[in-house]
């Protein structure tokens, strides 16, 4: 960070902040209103942090390679427009000679993932004098236009709880810490938002049905751009959720119950098919090659937590093997041990720096959530509770897949903290939801004895 992030930073929280009251009253209601500030107020804190601990703490990171990359095409719309443009729709390596001397400039130029958020930060960067915390708060920003039309979308199936989708969707730590900043994670948590806002809208309320489609298209390129395998774990359990939708609204509980399970294949078949897909001819993600890359990362992962510099910034022996992993014929082996680490790991004993500290209290305090529904309903209930509401049902299936997933890659925590983040708001609701389909235990009324009434005596006077 620099001398002008100090002078500009409070200009541009400024203007954010007054664009966010203007917008408060058109996007909220009486009762969603008083979370729209303090949301948004996360998301700045987190981004403004996440500059802070890989600057003063890591000595370094993605975030400023981001950002150091991305000056080359603020650098080159100043001495030519007409190429700062070619450099921001350029894609699959394609550049031409009047390009040769700025790409030359960019390591990350042939890494596609990687330069689509070289492009997004040096677009934000033009209107900003091309400064770190200033465009830190434009992914805060964006990113949390899709996380808030993710809350409403849960809203309008739940409005009851919007207190405890407000936390599950706006205030579990890594969550705002990580996915807030000049990072992949910040608009993928924003285009995920948008992406199951726009097929609730599109395929189930049947309503702004353009805008939805248009979003689908937008988020979806986004995705696809950054972490296509957030994508490919997305659409299997978001279609599973539409047709369970259908068969929900079925009067009779009969054909209901027939219905179900057949509607639950029909789902899931039609989002693995279009899964399959998206996926098809990416060089890492595709179905034939996704063993390959599989194996690749969780051995690069592992290894690189025991280099001397990591051990230096605290992070040594925070990896774990995931043994005869070579692909997906092997996932059935270690999902169980993938499930774990996924979702409740690092243990509070397996922490060995600040940064992972905080991760660890938040496993606890999700651990003992997912204690609580099973406690409260008991162990085979709960499974049928999920199995009968469409969205618990959803919201558990993604965060599985996506808990198997990135737990079979990451091969350290602290790639796993990160990795995971997109789970966690739909993990969360999932048992908001089901904590809040438990009958509550009345309490036993106590017995008032009544006195007993005597008949009163009517004196007949005579005569």
């Amino acid at each position: 960070m620099e001398l002008k992030d100090l002078f500009l930073t409070p200009l541009y929280l400024g203007l954010f902040y007054a664009l966010a009251f203007a917008l408060r009253k058109r996007f909220t209601n009486p009762l969603t209103r008083k979370y729209f500030i303090p949301a948004l107020s996360v998301k700045f804190l987190g981004a403004i942090s996440l500059g802070l601990i890989y600057q003063f703490y890591y000595g370094g990171g993605d975030t400023f390679n981001y950002y150091n990359e991305s000056k080359t095409i603020h650098e080159a719309f100043f001495e030519s427009p007409t190429i700062g443009i070619k450099l921001l729709l350029s894609s699959n390596n394609v550049y031409d000679a009047s390009m040769a001397k700025y790409v030359a400039q960019m390591h990350w130029f042939h890494s596609e993932t990687e330069y689509f958020v070289v492009k997004v930060t040096g677009l934000f960067g033009l209107f900003c004098f091309h400064t770190y915390s200033v465009i830190a708060l434009m992914f805060a920003f964006v990113s949390f236009s899709g996380v808030w039309a993710l809350y409403t979308t849960f809203l309008r199936l739940y409005p009851r709880l919007y207190k405890q989708l407000a936390i599950a969707v706006f205030f579990v730590p890594s969550v705002f810490f990580w996915g807030s900043g000049i990072s992949k994670d910040a608009l993928c948590m924003g285009s995920l938002g948008w992406m199951f806002y726009a097929f609730y809208n599109l395929l189930v309320a049947r309503t702004q049905m353009l805008q939805a489609a248009i979003a689908i298209l937008v988020a979806g390129f986004v995705l696809k751009s950054v972490k296509i395998y957030i994508l490919i774990s997305f659409i299997p359990p978001v279609m599973l959720w539409v047709t369970t939708q259908y068969s929900a609204r079925i009067k009779s509980g009969v054909l209901r119950a027939l219905a179900m399970p057949i509607m639950i294949v029909l789902g899931g078949a039609i989002g693995f098919i279009v899964s399959q897909s998206v996926a098809a001819g990416n060089q890492n993600y595709d179905f034939d090659k996704i063993e390959d890359r599989a194996t690749v990362a969780s051995t690069y992962h592992n290894s690189i937590s025991h280099t001397e510099v990591n051990k230096g910034r605290g992070m040594g022996n925070s990896g774990y093997a995931m043994e005869d992993f070579t692909g997906p014929q092997d996932i059935p082996k270690i999902a169980p041990k993938a499930f774990v680490i996924g979702l409740f790991r690092p243990f509070m004993w397996e922490v060995n720096n600040p940064v992972m500290l905080l991760s660890g209290f938040e496993i606890l305090w999700i651990t003992y959530l997912t204690f609580q529904v099973f406690r409260k309903t008991g162990f085979l209930r709960t499974f049928g509770r999920i199995g009968s509401t469409p969205l618990a049902l959803f919201c558990i299936i993604f965060s599985v897949i996506f808990a198997i997933g990135t737990a079979a890659t990451a091969g350290n925590f602290g790639n796993l903290v990160r990795y995971r983040i997109p789970m966690w708001p739909f993990y969360v609701t999932g048992l908001m939801v089901l904590q809040d389909g438990i009958p509550v235990a009345r309490k036993k009324r106590r017995r008032v004895v009544q006195p007993i009434r005597r008949p009163e005596l009517t004196i007949a006077s005579a005569g």
